[in-house]
């Protein structure tokens, strides 16, 4: 056994045959799969540095797709599946704009892979959650419709209403016994305020472990004077961060969080859509991604890495499959060609096998 914390096992192989490194699948924790080119025509993309130019070309370029929701969702989640990952939490655009095709296409793309794959669906207002009219009464019905969690967007910037928006999103939660799973790409200090806000109404609704903040660019700035407070304020609220360490987008420090009890979560964030043409749909090399981007560099910076896209993704979603790894015998497995976990992040391999229930599987 390793000395990984359960996090893999060597198994022994004949002299000459490489080693057969068995880990826990992988989850991935933040992944917009109704907005992906994948499978499809390549896409064209248009840059901008405003957040609001990229949201109308994202829509421009959904309402453009030839193939439907369902096939590209599908394409792409199958691509990862066979590339190790056993647990996803799918953010999914809800909009007068959109109606509910793309939750509906999403969980039926989920549903052909429920043997293989488990998905959670965060209901996602993009365009808008009150400032675009009608988006509201959708994102309740979606709750009924296949969406698992409450999700919101920049409150302050994107909606214009700060208190409105956390409003209407803890409201929806609590009505519906939901999690809640917030976009925030502010940074500086007026992003470090909506996370303590965000804090203090996580400890007053009394859903502590179950908030979780995407990106939260404002907490990657160590020069920010208000970020101990805000990230001690995270770790009593038990929010979570999920990180996706895209291109040049700012990524946090690992120990310092660590350091203040927020938890971290990885994921893909959007593959091939209209915001990047990067992205494969595996968490192999988005680990490998966050290792670099971070800056590992020592044997306990990469395992970090792999546990953050392994094991504490697991805690995040509740997933079954990967928490209940305990080895080379478990029927829900990874088997890679590997020495170690550092090596492992390191070389991204692809998986040898994927196991699911005790069974190879192949699409």
């Amino acid at each position: 056994m390793t000395t990984y914390s359960l996090l893999a096992e060597i198994q022994g192989t004949p002299p000459g045959v490489p080693p057969l490194l068995v880990t826990p699948g992988f989850v991935d924790a933040h992944i917009h799969p109704d907005k992906t080119s994948w499978g499809s025509g390549w896409l064209s993309r248009s840059p901008s540095p405003l957040l609001s130019d990229l949201i109308a070309n994202d829509l421009h370029a959904q309402l453009a797709f030839d193939d439907d929701v369902e096939s590209r969702a599908y394409a792409l989640m199958k691509q990862a599946v066979l590339n190790g990952t056993m647990s996803m939490r799918a953010h999914v655009d809800v909009a007068t704009q959109l109606g509910l095709n793309n939750i509906h296409g999403v969980r039926a793309a989920a549903d052909r892979l429920a043997p293989f794959l488990e998905v959670q669906i965060v209901a996602f207002p993009q365009f808008g959650l009150l400032s675009n009219p009608g988006t509201f009464d959708l994102m309740e019905a979606s709750l009924a419709e296949g969406a698992d969690l409450v999700g919101g967007i920049d409150p302050a910037s994107v909606d214009g209403d700060l208190h409105g928006h956390v409003d209407a999103v803890f409201g929806l939660a609590n009505k519906h016994g939901r999690d809640v799973d917030i976009h925030l790409h502010d940074t500086g200090s007026e992003g470090l305020r909506q996370l303590r806000l965000l804090a203090q109404r996580t400890v007053a609704e009394g859903m502590q472990g179950r908030v979780t903040i995407g990106h939260a660019f404002a907490v990657c700035d160590p020069q920010e004077p208000e970020l101990p407070a805000t990230l001690d304020a995270m770790g009593e609220a038990g929010m979570w961060m999920a990180t996706c360490a895209l291109g040049a987008d700012p990524v946090p420090d690992l120990q310092l969080l660590a350091r203040h009890g927020v938890k971290v979560a990885l994921g893909s964030d959007g593959v091939r859509d209209a915001w990047s043409p990067f992205g494969t749909g595996s968490m192999v090399d988005r680990m490998h991604l966050l290792g670099y981007r971070t800056g590992a560099l020592t044997d306990a910076d990469l395992e970090r890495c792999f546990g953050i896209a392994t094991t504490a993704g697991a805690e995040l979603v509740g997933s079954a499959a990967v928490r209940s790894f305990s080895g080379a015998s478990s029927k829900d497995r990874l088997e890679f060609t590997a020495n170690s976990i550092p090596e492992l992040v390191v070389n991204r391999p692809g998986p040898l096998r994927v196991i699911r229930d005790g069974q190879h599987i192949s699409l």
